[in-house]
């Protein structure tokens, strides 16, 4: 639990004491470039706000240091703090402070009063930058935006579970923001926890006999969105409370938004009465980015960067990063980041050669993998004929081979699973969703099959010839 930021912290000597604490941790070089540029803006409620100069290194320091800001600052102030990183001039940091800042408590509205000695349920920090406009969409996430989009503004009042999923920095907690921003902006009570903060303020609530008031804080929200469903999965307690959550938001007729690393049937300890009932929302996956939606996530970190900077990343650098065919969106920012670094820090023209050199990549990029070499060396590996792919053939000899090339082209590939599923006979996207998850479960209970599927990861991963 969030505790409320005190009127009588020197806020100011906090700072100034955290700022050296983090200069001896991260070295001079890495403080001078990110840090110390950085001030203290004010301290309300349970949040501190810290000013970056630009957009650009607010966005920076929120991706590599906003966690270690946030620990330092609990550490020196005794209590924990959830830092909000804004664009703000800096202030000049001053040794000591003649008396205590007096700063203003947050206004409660009459909603979110509790009885007198209970908690109030703490939630997420909004993102201001994490909008719908500033999400870039392609054919692996454009149904998920859509919908989210048509939830968080009102245009579809029909969908009342939407349940998105996909790997880790592919934007679902960025959907999530952005619909509780836009129902916030039509007025709805928007309540936005992390799985981990449901736990454990849940717990918490238990064990101070509170439960009812947790309840009852979750209830009085329009829309309930919940990140990282996965860590949920830890206690009985709270995948009970979570189910009663799931029904009483259905019978009160209020949405709910859940984000996960899996789909429903995937995530491990959830009862099967919280999967059917997920199962039974619009459930979405967010896939790989295809090369165009790499490309465009990258183009506008590029502009933004330009509007801050004034210097220019040209495509052919963009183009080689948005080649890198494993990264998700989250990496491909955080590669843009290290060499829009370099280029400003070192004010040197950015080429290709440079800035290969800074991503720690070859000058000549390995040859990529293809659905068809995957067929090939599987087809080689198991004695069998590249069409017996392609056959209605279902005998265990031809079917468990062409799950496992199935099973490597969702992994080693960019492609969609319809497409994967058209490149083996025509199949639909659900029979390489089947195959995918078979493999993946011999995999755990066979050694000696995991090792033949290793082995064909490893040759193709080398590159075929």
């Amino acid at each position: 639990m969030t505790q409320a930021v005190t009127k009588s912290t020197d806020w100011d000597a906090l700072w100034l004491a955290a700022r050296e604490r983090m200069r001896r941790d991260m070295g001079d070089a890495m403080f001078d470039a990110w840090i110390r540029p950085l001030s203290f803006v004010s301290a309300e409620g349970g949040e501190v706000k810290i000013g970056a100069l630009t957009p650009f290194a607010r966005n920076w320091v929120a991706s590599h240091h906003l966690q270690r800001i946030e620990r330092v600052l609990s550490t020196e102030s005794g209590q924990t703090v959830a830092v909000n990183l804004v664009v703000a001039p800096q202030r000049p940091v001053v040794a000591a402070v003649s008396a205590p800042r007096e700063i203003a408590p947050v206004p409660v509205v009459e909603s979110e009063k509790a009885p007198e000695g209970r908690r109030v349920l703490s939630t997420k920090i909004l993102q201001n930058a994490q909008t719908f406009e500033s999400f870039v969409s392609g054919p692996a996430n454009e149904f998920a935006f859509r919908a989210a989009k048509a939830l968080g503004t009102g245009e579809n009042e029909e969908i009342s579970l939407l349940y998105v999923h996909g790997g880790f920095g592919y934007g679902k907690s960025h959907l999530l923001n952005a619909i509780a921003l836009e129902a916030r902006k039509r007025g709805k009570r928007a309540l936005f926890l992390g799985a981990e903060d449901f736990m454990r303020q849940f717990l918490g609530a238990l064990n101070r006999k509170e439960t009812l008031g947790f309840k009852e804080d979750l209830r009085a929200a329009d829309i309930l969105l919940i990140d990282d469903l996965q860590h949920l999965c830890r206690s009985t307690y709270t995948v009970s409370e979570f189910l009663h959550t799931l029904n009483a938001f259905s019978d009160l007729r209020r949405k709910l938004v859940i984000a996960a690393d899996k789909a429903p049937v995937a995530i491990d300890n959830l009862g099967a009465d919280v999967r059917s009932r997920l199962s039974g929302g619009l459930v979405i996956a967010l896939d790989k980015p295809d090369r165009e939606t790499r490309l465009a996530i990258l183009k506008s970190r590029a502009a933004e960067f330009s509007r801050a900077r004034g210097l220019a990343v040209s495509e052919d650098v963009l183009e080689h990063i948005a080649d890198s065919e494993e990264n998700s969106p989250r990496d491909l920012v955080g590669a843009f980041n290290k060499v829009a670094t370099y280029a400003d820090l070192t004010k040197q023209p950015l080429t290709l050669e440079a800035a290969r050199h800074i991503l720690g990549q070859a000058t000549v990029a390995a040859k990529k993998t293809s659905i068809e070499d995957i067929q090939r060396k599987t087809a080689e590996f198991y004695k069998l004929e590249l069409r017996d792919f392609q056959s209605p053939q279902r005998s265990r000899r031809v079917a468990r081979p062409r799950q496992v090339a199935m099973f490597l082209a969702r992994e080693l590939t960019m492609r969609s699973l319809p497409e994967i599923g058209k490149r083996f006979g025509g199949r639909d996207h659900t029979t390489v969703l089947h195959a995918c998850r078979r493999i993946a479960a011999l995999c755990d209970e066979d050694t000696m099959f995991k090792q033949e599927v290793d082995f064909l990861r490893q040759v193709l991963s080398r590159g075929v010839n």
